[in-house]
């Protein structure tokens, strides 16, 4: 008996021993694209690039269970900074990175894009907005719109809804989001005749008390205030607007959206009426936006989606439709990847959480961002 049981003890061992052996190998067998994302992780900005890395994670894991094409997610923290943004490139370079969705802002997508345009790497930003990205470089293509087709498009559908004719600005001059969509919005409104009665500047080293430039907007009549900035700053406009009784319509842009999930302690019921252009809302009914809010909730404890996830995941399909169509594989190069993704980009079309997206080849983005009004704590779709 005691012979028998070590018998069947060492057969079980040496079983165990094989698989052991077996599992990492045929893990390390499996065959995947590996695709870099960067953005910050943590910091101030964490809720964009959180939500860049959880939507792509989801798009990663419907592609691959389509079989065929197989993806890879690997995601750096570069705290919305340049250098750190660079250092994260090359440690996915030596991790086997091949393309990258990645970065989430400007600042740090314009450090990336100057190194991968030596290297040859291609890039897709998923909200890296700023105008000069693309400038002079034809291996960086984008999922959002650029800062001044913003600004541009706010300017234009306040006037042709007749919102308001007097208009106040504030904006944020420490980076280059903000400033590319107010100097857009500034140069629209002159053409079509709209008076920007204030405009008022505040940076991230002093975004918490607006009272200077609420007063400034309040004394010039300003009926309507633009905001192209990040929710967390609106947030504390709007708080402040309210205890002083200052009541314009507060129209934002694709930034804005989060402010009514992203902010801790903030009273969502003073956004009730706020207006922006965006190409997302995670209140839309169609199949895919529900399916999407729902496997975003499970992947990131109940949290709501916003753009940059939306574009996330776009970006995602885009990469997906775009490396079958040129044939990519993990043994293509990452500079041979480069050059083939540049040549079928502006060839390939995608439907997804924000539109049906196309590329020209400069590539900048052809879709249509969408008027939301804030109505009883959702987004509903602006007349």
């Amino acid at each position: 008996m005691k012979t028998g049981f070590k018998s069947v003890i060492a057969g079980v061992l040496a079983l165990i021993l094989a698989l052991s052996l077996t599992i990492p190998a045929l893990a390390e067998d499996a065959e995947t694209i590996k695709i870099g994302v960067i953005g910050p992780l943590t910091g101030p900005y964490a809720q964009y690039g959180m939500g860049v890395a959880n939507g792509a994670q989801i798009a990663v894991d419907e592609v691959n269970a389509k079989g065929g094409v197989q993806f890879e997610l690997l995601v750096e923290d570069d705290q919305g900074d340049g250098e750190m943004a660079v250092n994260a490139y090359n440690a996915i370079l030596d991790k086997g990175g091949k393309i990258f969705l990645s970065t989430v802002t400007s600042g740090a997508c314009l450090a990336v894009a100057d190194v991968a345009m030596v290297d040859r790497v291609f890039m897709l930003t998923p909200s890296g907005s700023a105008d000069n990205i693309l400038e002079g470089k034809d291996m960086i293509f984008r999922v959002c719109f650029k800062d001044s087709a913003q600004g541009s498009a706010s300017a234009q559908y306040i006037v042709d809804h007749k919102l308001a004719t007097k208009v106040g600005v504030i904006y944020n001059n420490s980076i280059d989001y903000s400033m590319g969509i107010y100097q857009s919005f500034e140069a629209k409104a002159k053409e079509l005749g709209l008076e920007i009665v204030a405009a008022s500047a505040f940076s991230d080293d002093n975004n918490a008390d607006f009272s200077v430039q609420i007063a400034q907007m309040k004394d010039a009549g300003a009926e309507l205030v633009f905001l192209p900035i990040y929710y967390t700053p609106a947030s504390n406009i709007l708080t402040q607007a309210a205890a002083v009784d200052y009541k314009p319509i507060f129209f934002g842009v694709d930034g804005m959206d989060g402010i009514l999930t992203g902010v801790e302690g903030f009273d969502t019921s003073l956004a009730e009426g706020v207006m922006l252009l965006t190409p997302f809302s995670a209140d839309a009914q169609d199949d895919l936006t529900k399916s999407f809010v729902a496997k975003y909730a499970e992947l990131s404890n109940n949290e709501v989606p916003n753009q940059f996830a939306a574009d996330a995941y776009d970006g995602i399909y885009a990469l997906y439709e775009a490396v079958k169509a040129a044939n990519i594989t993990p043994e293509t190069t990452p500079e041979d990847a480069c050059e083939a993704l540049i040549a079928v980009f502006p060839t390939i079309e995608v439907t997804g959480l924000t539109g049906t997206i196309r590329w020209n080849a400069d590539g900048e983005v052809d879709k249509t961002p969408s008027p939301f009004v804030i109505k009883d704590g959702i987004y509903v779709k602006a007349e």
